[in-house]
Order: C-alpha cells, then structure tokens, then sequence
C-alpha cells in the first residue's frame, strides 16, 4: 500500500516539476469561454484544470443541442454526450426543453428555458461526460458547478462521479448553466 501511494506522491511531484519549468503563455482571447492559457494555469494543459476557477479544462468538443417535450411522465434529452433525465412527476403539464453544449475548454450545458423548477423532491438528473479530458485532470474526484453564463461557479452540487464511464451526474432543481468541475 504504502509503495502505490509513493508512486503516486511521485508521478505528481514529476508532473508538477514538468508544470513548473514552463512558462510560456497560450493564446489570450476574448471570449466569454475560457481558454488555456498556461500548461497549468488557468486552462488544460497536463492535469486539465482550470485551477484558478475550479472547473475541469478539456479538449473543446463539436457544438450540441437538443430539444424535446417533457410532461408529467418525464423523459430524456440528449446534448450530445450529455443527458438531462427528468423523472415521472416532475413537471404538471408537458413542457418544452432545450439544452445547448457550447464549443469551450469546459464541458458544460445550459438548459432552457432557464429558471425551470421541478416539483420537491423530483429532481432531474443531468450527467456531464468528461471523456475528452486529460487523463490526471480524469483522476481528480469531480462534480457538477452551477455557474454563471461567464462561467463563474456559483455553487457545487452533490455528484456522482463515475471514473470508469468519464461522467458525473447531480440532481437538479432547476435550469441554468451547468459545468464539469473538480
């Protein structure tokens, strides 16, 4: 036991020696997306943190949408790699939802329209995929933030993390903006 958690302590220590011998700086843009900017900065780079906002830094995916109606038995959509399930109750009359996976260093969605509450105690339940995400940025325990539309974290829900499929899931009481964060 105590040799895995050496080898650990030492892949990390190597990893953060290679981080700290570069200093060169990535491309500043003005985009309300964040982008890298240093290897571990405020990006990817080799962990795939975006350490200065909490949010996991990943290769930017294809742009996805989705839309479907979801009344009072519920449903699924699908925003490419990601999944909103809505459980049977959770709304009182059929409604129209629609979700968009931005192209950006972070994975996230923002699902419309924006400020949907589910009925108590009938969350819906989003599951973000990680899987084009550095591997050491994978290994870090990860969550789903509710953020702002710039992306800024407002707050942690309480997630799931499943290593092994490269997702998390959270319940959700309402729409907004949602993000991959560590």
């Amino acid at each position: 036991m105590k040799r895995n958690s050496l080898l650990s302590t030492l892949l990390l220590v190597g990893a953060l020696s290679l981080i700290s011998c570069s200093s060169e700086e990535g491309p500043a843009g003005t985009s309300a997306e964040p982008e890298p900017s240093a290897l571990l900065g405020s990006g990817g780079g080799l962990l795939g943190t975006s350490i200065g906002s909490g949010l996991l830094a990943c290769n930017p995916r294809p742009y996805a949408s989705g839309a479907a109606t979801i009344g009072p038995e519920g449903g699924t959509l699908v925003i490419g790699p990601h999944t909103l399930t809505v459980p049977a109750g959770a709304l009182t009359a059929p409604v129209r939802i629609t979700g968009e996976a931005p192209v950006a260093t972070v994975n996230s969605v923002r699902l419309f329209p924006e400020g949907l509450w589910f009925a108590a105690g009938k969350p819906a339940r989003l599951t973000l995929s990680y899987a084009n995400c550095p591997l050491l940025g994978s290994l870090l325990p990860k969550r789903i933030a509710y953020t702002t539309d710039a992306l800024e974290i407002l707050s942690y829900l309480l997630s799931l993390d499943d290593l092994f499929n490269k997702r998390v899931t959270a319940g959700l009481e309402h729409f907004s903006r949602y993000a991959v964060a560590w």
